[in-house]
């Protein structure tokens, strides 16, 4: 027995072992400067998701202080991981958004949802209805007066950008507050993503109010705002699952409707 521990190395007599391994137990918090990173959006509830997380995630005690700090609204590293998304997952998202009766868009996106999807639509819609909507005003010029020559208007491309970026934005954060006030769990982040992809229908359809007849237009817009009006409702309404908050989402499907009809009344009268 004597023996035994006596051929044991010294240092394993003095204790420096277990002194690693503690020293492998220490919290790693210093090592990583941005674990400070707060939750954002906010959202309480567990069944949906807790939206931007730390590195080192947060505790059930944590994140109850962690909601009430907006800090995360003005650092560009919380919006980060919002855009890092593969080609496939942004085109079978697209393909979604034409589907409007299907309603299952938030448990698509509900693992990693994005912003990539509500700025690359929004910006391409803008250049598109500006662009096409000057060439639909030539051409309907040109219909009456062949003397007419081509003029572009940049005031177009400034009223586009007002109207698409504001309602883009605005919209799913007035709905995320109400939500919010009236006791429904609400995710900003998924809302953005909602209403961003719902727009995509009508850079295909910008393309189609080009032709020169009036009642074409009208029909192809109505088509189209119906279908991404109904895309928004009905995912809208499966997401908060309330019968007694149904004003909120016939409201959405009117304020889609709304859009496309100041598109076509604006951009190609």
């Amino acid at each position: 027995m004597d023996e035994s521990f006596s051929s044991l190395p010294t240092s394993y007599l003095l204790g420096s072992v277990p002194a690693v391994v503690s020293e492998e137990k220490t919290p790693s918090s210093q090592d990583v400067p941005g674990a400070n990173l707060q939750i954002f959006p906010p959202n309480n509830s567990a069944s949906r998701g807790t939206g931007y997380q730390t590195l080192g995630g947060t505790s059930d005690g944590d994140e109850q202080q962690l909601t009430n700090n907006w800090k995360g609204v003005f650092s560009i590293s919380s919006y980060t991981q919002y855009f890092n998304v593969d080609t496939d997952v942004v085109l079978n998202r697209l393909i979604s958004s034409l589907y409007p009766i299907s309603g299952d868009f938030f448990s698509k996106i509900d693992a990693n949802p994005d912003l990539y999807g509500l700025v690359w639509i929004s910006t391409t819609l803008v250049f598109a209805i500006a662009s096409l909507g000057n060439c639909a005003t030539y051409l309907m010029h040109r219909r009456s007066d062949h003397s007419t020559s081509w003029t572009f208007d940049v005031s177009y491309l400034n009223v586009a950008a007002c109207s698409i970026y504001g309602y883009v934005l605005i919209v799913p954060l007035a709905y995320y507050f109400l939500l919010q006030y009236l006791g429904s769990n609400a995710s900003l982040i998924r809302f953005w993503c909602l209403w961003g992809y719902s727009l995509f229908i009508f850079i295909l359809s910008s393309f189609l109010l080009v032709i020169p007849f009036e009642f074409l237009r009208w029909t192809i817009i109505l088509l189209v705002g119906g279908a991404s009006a109904s895309f928004v409702a009905l995912n809208l309404r499966s997401y908060i699952n309330e019968s007694e908050i149904t004003i909120v989402v016939i409201s959405a499907f009117i304020l889609q409707m709304g859009l496309a009809i100041f598109i076509k009344m604006w951009f190609f009268a």
